[in-house]
């Protein structure tokens, strides 16, 4: 079930969580990709949009989470403090990404229609703090994006992108500190 599956990913990253229960009861970040998950299912399945985008709004006041109900979120996807964070409509989100509060993923224009205009992020990224993944660019598997940086340009697999405009950077110690 995902629930479960969702509780084992938070007690993964999370060194500070004691019990299970305590994500059900005190992460907005995961409230806000269970509530997504119904608004998800409403927008594609059943097609109420008005209802799925309501829903969402209420989440957003509720949780400071804001996730548009047609982005596309994967499995054990970890929102960590939450607040601030915005992932809007074509949005891709891999299985297994960590993203800390003030994320955004979001557009760089006004373009409409079928094609993508967020980021398509791949499976076991690490999102920094307060980072922006801007337009329709592709962070591949296993990439990480520091806190406060601002990525406009595709990262490649195992890559750590940090600065304004985000770039590559070389492995080194004490990196840690800038996820």
């Amino acid at each position: 079930m995902a629930l479960f599956e969702d509780i084992r990913a938070v007690k993964r990253v999370d060194p500070s969580l004691r019990y299970g229960l305590e994500v059900v009861l005190l992460y907005p970040g995961m409230w806000a990709i269970w509530i997504y998950r119904l608004a998800n299912f409403l927008w594609r399945i059943l097609h109420l949009k008005l209802l799925a985008r309501l829903i969402m709004q209420i989440t957003r006041f509720l949780t400071g989470v804001e996730i548009h109900p047609a982005a596309k979120i994967g499995r054990r996807a970890v929102i960590d403090h939450g607040m601030g964070v915005v992932i809007g409509e074509t949005a891709i989100v891999g299985d297994d990404v960590l993203i800390f509060h003030g994320v955004t993923l979001g557009g760089r224009g006004w373009a409409r229609g079928n094609g993508r205009r967020h980021p398509k992020i791949g499976n076991n990224v690490i999102i920094g703090a307060n980072a922006s993944v801007l337009g329709a660019v592709n962070v591949a598997d296993n990439a990480k994006i520091g806190a406060d940086a601002v990525v406009i340009n595709d990262v490649h697999e195992g890559e750590v992108y940090v600065g304004d405009p985000a770039s590559a950077v070389r492995q080194f110690e004490g990196l840690e500190y800038y996820i």
